[in-house]
């Protein structure tokens, strides 16, 4: 029998920045049949794991990893943000995992945790604990490293920070390529990583998809040389000078801020020509104003389905084979916007989260956090 300690960040569902942290004890001898002990080796955070936190009620966020193992009535309305992880299995009562196996997948914001094998699969296997409240399987998904193609254990800062949002980058642009045109494609928060991701796959493949669409990315005015110098777009403008959109074209606009005033302001610059909105983010999670959708008869793109559809239809082998030769294909057009920076310790997680929660964290950094 070993005795683990788990340190757990949890946060105030109610009150983003009230924050603690939490020690509980794991003993292999509890796990049961099917049950695997994770230890979190490392994981990124960015603006994506606020917006876990943000829309924890809307979207089913805190479902994943409730933090409930306590008799303490004050630990009541707390809950555990989503990370994009690597961890080794510390311990398993499945015949088909083995001890040391390095993984990686969804994680709490916890040291080590518990989950229920199943799906398992040479790639592979799925958290189906009946505790874990998931929203798409896609989410319930761990991946062998030695399986996975997209894998490069010289780039592991990399992977923790941009896979999950260049998997979205992936799929919406498969997405927008079934029904663009020769649109305008408009992308707010054009800064940030899921944008860029985005903003690269969509100008890469116009030429060889014959399209005639154009990539334009909206930002802050402190960001536009950045953007521009990133050359994922055909052209980028500041919130501040929307009037340079010019009324000669049709836009669609592909919104990762969730900023209900910028669209507004959109609206009332482009008319109708502003011919269709699919919400996709909320990087801008502090904004007064939000969208509405009814309103704006907006679209909602939601990430797993989509990876569920074309992982169903290409199959999982190939569809890894595509994102991983897509994704090496835009990290080496952006390597050097980018450095890393390590947080050890449940201090430093906490002031990572909650240094990303004002603001104030720096954009560029890849952020690799370990509870050692």
């Amino acid at each position: 029998m070993t005795t683990i300690h788990s340190q757990q960040v949890w946060i105030n569902q109610q009150d983003l920045a009230d924050t603690k942290v939490v020690e509980r004890e794991l003993s292999t001898s509890d796990l049961q049949p099917d049950e695997v002990l994770l230890e979190t080796d490392s994981f990124g955070f960015s603006a994506n794991n606020i917006t876990y936190a943000a829309l924890g009620f809307k979207m089913g966020y805190w479902g994943f990893f409730p933090a409930t193992d306590s008799h303490d009535s004050s630990d009541t309305g707390f809950g555990i943000v989503p990370v994009w992880g690597f961890a080794t299995v510390k311990a398993s009562r499945h015949s088909g995992i083995k001890e040391g196996e390095k993984v990686f997948g969804y994680l709490p914001m916890a040291s080590h945790w518990v989950i229920k094998a199943g799906k398992v699969a040479p790639h592979g296997f799925s958290d189906i604990h009946e505790k874990r409240k998931s929203i798409s399987p896609v989410y319930d998904q761990y991946l062998r490293c030695f399986a996975d193609p997209g894998y490069d254990a010289s780039r592991e800062a990399w992977q923790l920070n941009f896979r999950p949002l260049y998997m979205t980058s992936f799929v919406l642009d498969d997405f927008v390529a079934e029904k663009a045109r020769d649109e305008t494609l408009l992308l707010s928060s054009a800064s940030s990583k899921t944008a860029l991701g985005t903003a690269q796959l969509l100008k890469d493949k116009k030429a060889p998809r014959k399209a005639s669409y154009r990539v334009v990315g909206l930002t802050s005015k402190a960001n536009v040389d950045k953007v521009k110098a990133s050359e994922c777009y055909d052209a980028v403008y500041s919130y501040d000078d929307l009037s340079e959109l010019g009324h000669d074209s049709r836009y669609w606009l592909l919104d990762f801020a969730a900023n209900g005033t910028l669209i507004n302001n959109l609206a009332k610059q482009l008319g109708d020509n502003l011919s269709a909105v699919t919400l996709i983010g909320a990087t801008d999670w502090k904004a007064q104003e939000k969208p509405n959708p009814k309103l704006l008869d907006a679209e909602i793109f939601f990430a797993p389905a989509r990876v569920k559809l074309r992982q169903s239809e290409w199959g999982h082998d190939e569809f890894l084979t595509k994102y991983a030769n897509a994704w090496q294909r835009f990290a080496s057009k952006v390597s050097d916007q980018f450095f890393e920076q390590s947080h050890c310790g449940t201090e430093a997680i906490t002031q990572l989260y909650l240094d990303t929660l004002n603001g104030s964290g720096q954009a560029r950094a890849l952020n690799v956090a370990s509870f050692d």
